[in-house]
């Protein structure tokens, strides 16, 4: 199904890939009559000629970038407009949208979700923006239907903001980047390797676009193939695609861990223009005749086979056949790995969901911004259509992406075809796919077509000892699964399905009646309401020279995402409140993180307000510190108290800010890893005052542990002088223990950033 080159390679008229051996430029020559220069081939790439369009440096291997619209959702907007109101912000630059399709329900222990959707509202009437109600819209659907255009770049504080197949480059960061653009400032990165990803063949019939995305994950995740690079999909199988086929791949390239995604582009897609009343939007977008690709992704289309990805990772894929055919040794195989990711927390079983030799599933979900689209509904009640999905425990539950979809469906009958079935269809929201919607029963099995089943995206409470898991798979062959009334089915197994494929109409309609838009005029007069619930970031101080650490958290799970740093879900119902989400950091992780972080940060309170540590428990830190020759002078009072956590390769996952702002509330002033999963979670770090600290070494054999101190000096005159490596010490009994942390490569910005303590402070500057 999927293969990988071994080199970089050339894609020679759109058509033909000759990957980079000694003998490629020969055989270029022979096909063109050109000669070819390798870096003037890498100019060849659609992905080049956007971003050289958006760079404003003037130097292609140092981009700096300004997009051309962002958007955000309700979990992450009020945090980003309160850094950006706090850092001096007078009116949004660019069109910036504000969806509220994550908090749509009532409120669940902390903020009112109303109250965030008013702060919202009043923000876009204040600043210029433009406010979509809840329920009428997920955030990338949205984005599709009225922001997207060919050739354009938007920035979105989701991570799933991916766009590519309409012929925008998307990328989902942080927050802090947001706040960038919002004050005119650029997203200021290397120019990153372009992967191409070469389709060919035609899908086979019931085979969806979960389907080519869990393959293409398989394949690409764990060898880190396409780490914060550029997908660009090219080749001749992308004609045999729809749009809306096209869209549920893309959305998906977020869990391979790329930076963003491009497609060619043709009239499928002027079509989708055509249809949303935007034909001014479309773009024909192909490489040059001779294009230059890092790397190279091979997908044969008419070889993808309906695909399951079990729990607790989108990479953890199989072939429902293979699944099928296989079962028992599966199954144990993920209980096995769930020893891992749940860390022994909770009892956890597969096994028992086998009834009579099948896999027995107890909910279906089609939802949000991979599953959500008219075609995949469409297919689902056509597979479905007649049937009952039963009256025992399986349940199926549809969320239509837009409110334009949903009337369509109503408008064809496929809504009450799916409701014929026992099947529910709800509202344009995105709770199923982050743990705010549809928890299913403890120890239940869910089948779903949404973007990501890490552990507790759900719902589970692993405190309160109850689980539940989450497999990948297709909108199709969840209909098939449920026409089997739960049975693990593959919708290639429903040989008699005639797939109706309507046309679809988009009504804009319902947008002009409910959206606010100020047309980027903004109203100074217009007051923020501030509910009670949302309060202001804490003050933060500029980095001193010296510091010491206390490590208050180890983990050694391969891989830690960023629903583990901070847990999505009810959790949320505190975003606004920075101290208040603050207190669930690693609660599923790690439950006394929280605890061993606010004694460290108390510490740092009181020497800021003249109090030494060297009357706290950092006495004997401090001592053997001073103890030292090198260090005899140092001052416990001048010198900075934070904590800090190893993790081996943490920020797999969302690209939520809080990962890392709770942190820092809590007093954090660095991580410690091998690695970075993703670009964004280093960038939140470093946004929120953070030090990216790399350890080289094994994480098995660590020079420190948890609650142990680390002392690093000269911090500061270290950043100034650009260096990417510092010493620090380890303190134990028999004193210091040297060891060295990477900084990696800083730009002179987030030098700046770290050093004056937070983005906020840097942009108060």
């Amino acid at each position: 199904m999927v293969t990988l080159s071994k080199s970089g390679a050339y894609l020679i008229n759109g058509n033909e890939v000759i990957e980079n051996d000694a003998d490629a430029l020969i055989k270029i020559k022979k096909i063109t009559g050109k000669d070819v220069n390798v870096y003037e081939a890498k100019k060849g790439t659609i992905a080049y000629e956007i971003l050289e369009n958006h760079n404003v440096s003037g130097n292609m291997n140092e981009l700096q970038i300004k997009f051309d619209k962002l958007t955000s959702h309700d979990i992450t907007f009020v945090g980003i407009i309160q850094t950006a109101r706090a850092s001096g912000l007078e009116k949004f630059p660019i069109p910036y949208v504000l969806t509220n399709c994550h908090n749509s329900l009532c409120a669940v222990g902390g903020t009112i979700n109303e109250d965030d959707h008013m702060f919202g509202l009043s923000c876009a009437k204040r600043y210029g923006g433009i406010y979509v109600p809840p329920h009428q819209a997920v955030i990338h659907q949205f984005a599709r239907e009225m922001l997207a255009g060919g050739g354009k770049m938007i920035l979105g504080s989701d991570s799933h903001t991916r766009y590519g197949a309409l012929g925008t480059m998307a990328m989902g960061e942080g927050g802090p980047e947001l706040v960038k653009q919002l004050l005119s400032k650029t997203y200021d990165i290397k120019m990153p390797d372009i992967i191409g990803v070469y389709m060919t063949g035609k899908p086979e019939k019931g085979v969806g676009p979960q389907d080519v995305a869990l393959a293409l994950i398989k394949a690409v995740f764990a060898n880190g193939y396409v780490n914060n690079k550029v997908l660009e999909f090219i080749g001749p199988g992308i004609s045999s695609l729809s749009a809306d086929f096209r869209i549920g791949v893309d959305v998906m390239t977020t869990e391979t861990t790329c930076l963003s995604s491009i497609w060619r582009t043709d009239d499928t897609i002027k079509e989708f223009y055509d249809i949303h009343k935007r034909p001014e939007d479309y773009k024909e977008l192909n490489p040059s005749d001779i294009a230059y690709y890092d790397g190279m992704v091979y997908i044969n289309l008419s070889k993808v086979k309906p695909m399951i990805a079990m729990p607790f990772h989108p990479s953890n894929a199989y072939t429902i056949e293979e699944l099928n055919g296989n079962l028992m040794d599966i199954l144990s195989d993920c209980e096995k790995k769930a020893l891992v990711s749940l860390d022994g927390a909770v009892e956890y079983s597969l096994k028992d969901k086998v009834r009579n030799g099948k896999l027995y599933v107890e909910q279906g979900i089609i939802a949000g911004c991979a599953g959500g689209g008219f075609e995949n509904i469409c297919d689902a009640a056509d597979i479905l259509k007649g049937k009952s999905i039963g009256n025992d425990e399986f349940t199926l539950s549809v969320y239509p992406a837009s409110t334009p979809i949903y009337m369509e469906l109503a408008r064809n009958g496929k809504l009450a075809e799916l409701l014929g079935t026992g099947a529910i269809v709800k509202t344009a929201f995105c709770g199923p796919c982050f743990g705010a919607g549809d928890t299913p029963a403890n120890n239940a099995f869910s089948i779903r077509h949404s973007t990501r089943n890490f552990p507790n995206r759900e719902g589970s409470k692993l405190q309160n000892g109850q689980i539940s898991s989450v497999a990948l798979m297709d909108a199709r062959s969840i209909a098939a699964t449920a026409a089997n009334k739960g049975y693990l089915t593959a919708a290639t197994d429903m040989a008699d399905i005639e797939y109706t494929s309507p046309k679809y109409h988009f009504d804009s309609t319902i947008y002009e009646n409910r959206v606010f838009d100020s047309k980027g005029i903004a109203d100074k007069t217009q007051e923020i309401k501030l509910g009670p619930n949302i309060k202001d970031w804490p003050e933060m101080i500029e980095l001193r020279d010296n510091i010491m650490l206390k490590v208050v958290s180890e983990i050694h799970d391969p891989v830690t995402t960023t629903d583990e740093l901070i847990p999505s879900g009810e959790t949320s119902s505190y975003r606004s409140n920075p101290l208040g989400l603050a207190e669930f950091a690693l609660s599923r992780k790690d439950p006394a993180y929280v605890g061993r972080a606010k004694e460290v940060r108390a510490v740092e309170e009181a020497r800021q307000n003249g109090k030494c540590p060297c009357e706290s428990e950092f006495a004997h830190a401090f001592e053997t510190v001073k103890a030292d020759e090198r260090f005899k002078d140092i001052n416990p009072l001048e010198c900075e108290i934070g904590s800090t956590i190893f993790a081996v390769k943490p920020g797999d996952g969302s690209a939520r800010e809080q990962a890392a702002s709770c942190q820092r509330v809590l007093g954090g002033l660095a991580n410690i890893a091998n690695e970075y999963a993703t670009k964004r979670y280093r960038s939140n770090l470093i946004n929120w005052g953070m030090l990216p600290f790399i350890y080289n070494g094994n994480h098995e054999e660590l020079p420190f542990a948890n609650g142990d101190y680390i002392f690093v000096p000269g911090i500061v005159s270290a950043i100034k002088a650009q260096k990417e490596s510092v010493k620090a010490y380890v303190i134990k009994q028999d004193g210091l223990h040297e060891c060295e942390f990477d900084l990696g490569r800083l730009t002179d910005d987030e030098r700046d950033i770290i050093l004056k303590g937070c983005l906020i402070n840097y942009n108060r500057n």
